[in-house]
């Protein structure tokens, strides 16, 4: 690390503190070229990947967008919010977990998708009628069916 007063190359760490929070770490500097001290913070910084729509255009991921979309989805169901927050973490740390720098939209619709599914059937199936561009009533049974399904695989495995 550079000095910030002469900005030689050279400096030596005196001292070493893990804050309380246990989160960033506080390192006291010595200049080996004018000898004065400074402090330097350590902290983990996480980012979350781009998000690539579509049309290709790239933005960065943004947990509001993600909230508005469970929320339209789940409104006026009888959803609590603690389960609701519950689901917008695991797709945000599913988001995270693929380490890559982007992820597509569609990968981050699929996981909202299977979130829904879980909390309720009625919001997954609003969800999926905007997400998947229904076009007649078809495509909203297939769609039904498709939950249908699933409940049977699920008491098939109990």
């Amino acid at each position: 690390m550079r000095c910030p007063f002469c900005k030689g190359p050279n400096t030596q760490v005196v001292d070493t503190r893990e804050s309380e929070e246990g989160d960033s770490i506080r390192r006291r500097r010595r200049c080996l070229s004018c000898d004065k001290r400074f402090t330097t913070y350590e902290t983990v910084e996480l980012r979350m990947p781009q998000v690539v729509k579509q049309n290709g255009m790239r933005s960065e991921f943004d947990e509001e967008k993600l909230r508005t979309s469970f929320t339209r989805a789940l409104h006026k169901r009888p959803v609590p919010t603690e389960l609701v927050d519950a689901a917008i973490d695991h797709v945000t740390q599913r988001i995270f977990a693929i380490g890559e720098r982007e992820i597509g939209s569609r990968q981050i619709g699929e996981m909202v998708m299977k979130e829904l599914l879980k909390l309720d059937k009625v919001a997954y199936i609003r969800f999926a009628s905007v997400y998947k561009s229904f076009q007649d009533v078809g495509d909203f049974s297939e769609a039904i069916d498709a939950v249908k399904n699933t409940r049977r695989r699920k008491s098939d495995k109990q």
